[in-house]
């Protein structure tokens, strides 16, 4: 090869290096999928602090199922078949605890293995589904729970500080009211991340983990009754690590890979009128 030649080979492969980059950061924006709803949880705020918290720390843009209080809602949208194909990752913030229907429940986890989909697990999604007789729900998410103790100031233990899910978040987080669910089983595939010392039960509980389940990631925490515990960034960012730890937007140091950045954190202001109050903000598909 002639010298005189290589700038300007230098030049065009910079130029094929750089369209190659654009479009890497281009394709990293994910759409997310949140089904929230059921009883005991104020989800319309929850549905602003979830979608805005998490835009703010992830490229991602929302759908929103926000179903009905009833506890034995089946949610409309996991019945149709093709439900979840749109969709990079799934957050379940549902509280349906009564739905009993075996192949209903069972339906919802092949989406999620068949097609390889993460799903992030918050707060009751643990405990929906827990009248059906299955464990097809649990194993999904990695850990068995069907109760909690009393609302009690928590005192949250960082387990494996150098877990990429884990960078930032402190070491020891204070819970001025919470709801800890106690952990009855820990699944072979799951790895606790953070727990909780129970005042009710005198034992520690598992609060944050991850688990893999037939080749499909999942992030999960029990932590999330009250809007205060969520709207924070130590909540906020724990979570947000974990679906990009899901989708593989998380380097090993906690930070986040090229294109799949937020758009920069603010404070979310649940004290101004909420447009999502009756309905969700963009309905899933």
């Amino acid at each position: 090869m002639s010298l005189r030649f290589v700038p300007t080979l230098l030049v065009a492969l910079c130029v094929i290096s750089s369209a190659g980059v654009a479009g890497a950061q281009e394709k990293a924006k994910l759409k997310g999928l949140l089904i929230t709803g059921g009883c005991c949880h104020d989800y319309p705020n929850q549905i602003k602090i979830i979608t805005e918290g998490l835009s703010q720390r992830v490229n991602i843009e929302w759908d929103v199922e926000l179903a009905g209080s009833d506890r034995t809602v089946q949610v409309p949208v996991y019945k149709n078949h093709d439900w979840i194909k749109p969709y990079d990752v799934v957050v379940h913030n549902e509280c349906y605890g009564h739905v009993d229907d075996v192949a209903f429940v069972e339906g919802i986890v092949n989406a999620h293995t068949e097609n390889k989909i993460p799903a992030i697990f918050v707060h009751c999604s643990m405990h929906s589904y827990r009248n059906a007789e299955t464990d097809e729900w649990r194993k999904l998410i990695g850990m068995t729970s069907r109760s909690h103790e009393g609302k009690h100031p928590l005192d949250v233990i960082t387990l494996e500080s150098d877990h990429p899910i884990m960078q930032g978040f402190p070491q020891n987080w204070k819970v001025a009211n919470g709801e800890l669910y106690k952990i009855e089983k820990t699944w072979d595939n799951s790895t606790p991340l953070a727990k909780a010392y129970g005042v009710d039960t005198k034992k520690d509980h598992t609060v944050v983990w991850t688990n893999q389940y037939k080749g499909t990631k999942t992030f999960s925490t029990s932590l999330g009754h009250f809007n205060e515990t969520m709207n924070n960034d130590a909540w906020l960012g724990l979570v947000a690590r974990g679906v990009l730890w899901t989708v593989d937007g998380l380097n090993e140091d906690g930070t986040t890979k090229p294109g799949f950045e937020g758009t920069g954190t603010k404070e979310i202001d649940l004290s101004k009128p909420n447009p999502d109050k009756d309905k969700a903000p963009t309905p899933a598909k």
